[in-house]
């Protein structure tokens, strides 16, 4: 069963694939892969992030009111 995609697993994934790239543990094979699903945990992390943001700020806002 595959875990829930949330912030931090899909942030330590993305160490992950990053310091295997930078080790140079990823066979050329598999290179195009690990990039695609990395671009895909950057999106996603982004998202999170803005959306986060967004209502953290709509909270605080409430509470000047």
């Amino acid at each position: 069963m595959e875990e829930e995609l949330n912030y931090t697993n899909a942030f330590e994934e993305l160490q992950s694939i990053v310091s295997e790239i930078e080790q140079g543990e990823i066979s050329v094979d598999d290179l195009s892969e690990k990039v695609k699903r990395a671009t895909t945990l950057i999106k996603f992390c982004k998202l999170k992030l803005t959306t986060t943001a967004e209502d953290v700020n709509a909270i605080l806002k409430e509470l000047e009111n």
